[in-house]
């Protein structure tokens, strides 16, 4: 019953939200509020930021002559990264930005020396000192035009709330917006002017949260550009991190290949090779019964070549070097247990390596589809887009398969990261599926 009346409120709550548009929900959402005070908290930051900035690089500057300047520079960046790291957890906590820490500095030994080179040769801590010099003069622009315009919006919409302090302690009706210093003065005093006044704040007000967000996107864009790690780091963990899913595919398949050759063909050798042994025996003693172990022998011969052919095309198959993906897609597709349709629209071939990734992928899927699609047909098409391989692989089945679930369409999607390719999968419950890979050509 709890928890239904749970979902009866967040029901309510989320129609409620769709009732009332969102240019009128801004200021009093929570986002709104924390990047205010974003905005507000910037300024003395930065005020800190900035001095110890300018102050330590005017320092070593000035010291630059001697040998002390170089370790007062280096002092001074790693106090930048320090505060970057402050920057990165208030952006977490009050602009929901998740920005990673910088590549950590390698200093080729332990020694001040090395330790010194090592931040003063980083990227990384110029960008963080450009951050603190930048910063600042955003921090007073945004904390100025933020706070005045937030408080007079907010002071304009309540005006009739406290208008009552100017007669109890000023002696004036209220606002004045005109005197000359005579006879002619003006106060919003009447009923008409104070519902005319709310009105303007609450226009004041509602421009006010859009101005916060136009700010908050702006120091987004700075803590994400010069206080995260650089394009090429980032792009040398995501390499490190492909070149592990690779040697682990590589691993994984050589086990597979290992057990199959142990299991299948190499057992079934042993054996045609004990069968042949005892039909030599039997061959003066008993013809017939040795005819009949050779014939047997002859028919398990056949089977191993059938397993070492199979295992070969699980390697890699002929008829996709000699004929390209079209004829082996076909091949693929012969051997599904439900129909399928195959369009191949290629006028060159692929990389070598794209075109094997190609194949696998076509042919893993339809294994999941012959396994668990319950499906009555299904169709393959691959065509070229640009500098990408487009393959998509379709079924009418029961549909539900999700490359999050930790099922053989996470590895695949894995596979196909680790050469710079996309997986998506569209798989509502009730079908159909539509599997859709991208690769790049590489041709």
């Amino acid at each position: 019953m709890a928890t239904e009346d749970r979902m009866q409120r967040y029901e309510g709550h989320v129609e409620r939200r769709r009732i009332v548009p969102s240019a009128l929900r801004a200021p009093f959402e929570g986002r709104t509020w924390r990047e205010f005070w974003y905005v507000m908290l910037s300024l003395p930051v930065s005020i800190i930021f900035f001095t110890f900035a300018v102050t330590t690089v005017s320092l070593s500057a000035g010291l630059l002559i001697t040998f002390v300047g170089v370790p007062v520079l280096a002092a001074a960046l790693a106090g930048c990264r320090a505060f970057g790291a402050l920057e990165r957890s208030r952006a977490r906590l009050l602009l929901d930005l998740d920005v990673d820490s910088p590549e950590p500095l390698r200093p080729r030994s332990n020694g001040l020396m090395s330790w010194i080179g090592a931040v003063l040769k980083s990227g990384s801590s110029w960008r963080h000192l450009l951050y603190s010099l930048l910063h600042f003069p955003w921090a007073v622009t945004s904390f100025t035009v933020v706070l005045t315009a937030w408080l007079m919006g907010w002071s304009l919409l309540l005006y009739p709330l406290w208008r009552w302090m100017f007669p109890t302690y000023w002696d004036q009706p209220g606002i004045m917006i005109y005197g000359d210093g005579k006879d002619t003065e003006l106060f919003l005093d009447t009923p008409f002017e104070m519902a005319a006044t709310s009105v303007a704040g609450l226009a004041t007000v509602l421009v006010t949260a859009w101005l916060i967000r136009g700010f908050a996107y702006v120091d987004r864009i700075m803590v994400s550009g010069l206080l995260g790690p650089s394009k090429l780091a980032e792009r040398v963990v995501e390499l490190e991190s492909d070149r592990g899913i690779v040697v682990d595919t590589a691993a994984a398949d050589l086990r597979r290949i290992e057990r199959d050759l142990h299991d299948g063909a190499q057992a079934r050798l042993v054996a045609l090779a004990m069968d042949l042994g005892l039909a030599k025996e039997k061959l003066l003693e008993d013809p017939d019964a040795a005819a009949a172990m050779v014939d047997e022998a002859h028919g398990e011969v056949k089977i191993a070549l059938q397993e070492l052919r199979d295992l070969a095309r699980g390697i890699h198959p002929a008829v996709l070097t000699d004929r390209g993906l079209d004829a082996a897609l076909s091949s693929v597709a012969s051997r599904c247990t439900v129909p399928v349709s195959v369009d191949v629209d290629l006028d060159s071939r692929p990389a070598a390596a794209i075109e094997g990734i190609a194949y696998f992928t076509v042919s893993e899927l339809l294994q999941n589809v012959s396994k668990h699609s319950r499906a009555r047909k299904a169709t393959v098409e691959v065509w070229r887009s640009e500098n990408r391989l487009m393959i998509q692989v379709g079924d009418d089945g029961q549909g539900g398969a999700d490359v999050t679930a930790g099922s053989g369409l996470a590895g695949l999607a894995e596979r196909l990261d680790s050469v710079d390719g996309v997986l998506a999968v569209d798989s509502p419950a009730g079908g159909p599926t539509t599997v859709t890979a991208e690769l790049p050509w590489r041709g």
